[in-house]
């Protein structure tokens, strides 16, 4: 029988596994600019399929949570933290949604997108969006501009909510003493 508060084992491995693509991901396209041209490539290759992998996740992750409530936060919580605890795990998902999605519709709005095609580390041959990839050069650079701008917001406001959801395990396990990094733990 699962301990009541705590995440299930699977809920566990798709936190972290996400956590480890997603934070992998954010480190990968931060150093682009300082590599070598010749791993710039490789290096954006990579970040899109990272990006492509953590929305099969995110899928296997909502799947799971639909079927599996998570535990109870602390009774002795208040009520403005509970709230704020909620409205941050639903902006995290809605981000985990939006960050992969708006980088793929960025790399399928993108002029020279005919002239490198997107594969899953190299292996698996991966579709760009054919809507926007048909549309004519303008158009499309503009949705290019248009959805790289999206991606970009997205993931500040991607960073600013992973510093809150970290820093507010962080009080709640260490300041209020609830066993909060066991609940999300192996």
């Amino acid at each position: 029988m699962r301990d009541s508060n705590r995440y299930t084992k699977v809920a566990v491995i798709l936190h972290w596994i996400m956590a480890l693509f997603m934070l992998g991901n954010i480190v990968l396209i931060w150093s682009v600019d300082y590599l070598p041209e010749e791993r710039v490539r490789l290096a954006i290759d990579t970040h899109k399929s990272l990006g492509i992998t953590v929305l099969g996740f995110f899928f296997l992750r909502l799947l799971w949570r639909v079927g599996h409530r998570p535990p109870a936060l602390p009774a002795s919580m208040p009520a403005f933290e509970r709230l704020g605890a909620h409205l941050g795990h639903i902006a995290l998902y809605v981000l985990m949604l939006a960050l992969p999605l708006s980088g793929w519709l960025h790399d399928s709005a993108w002029k020279d997108a005919a002239l490198h095609p997107m594969s899953l580390f190299g292996t698996v041959p991966w579709p760009r969006i054919s809507w926007i990839a048909e549309q004519e050069p303008g158009f499309k650079e503009h949705l290019h501009d248009l959805f790289g701008e999206a991606h970009e917001w997205f993931a500040t406001v991607f960073y600013v909510l992973f510093v809150l959801h970290v820093l507010g395990a962080l009080k709640h396990q260490f300041i209020d003493k609830h066993r909060e990094l066991q609940r999300m733990w192996f």
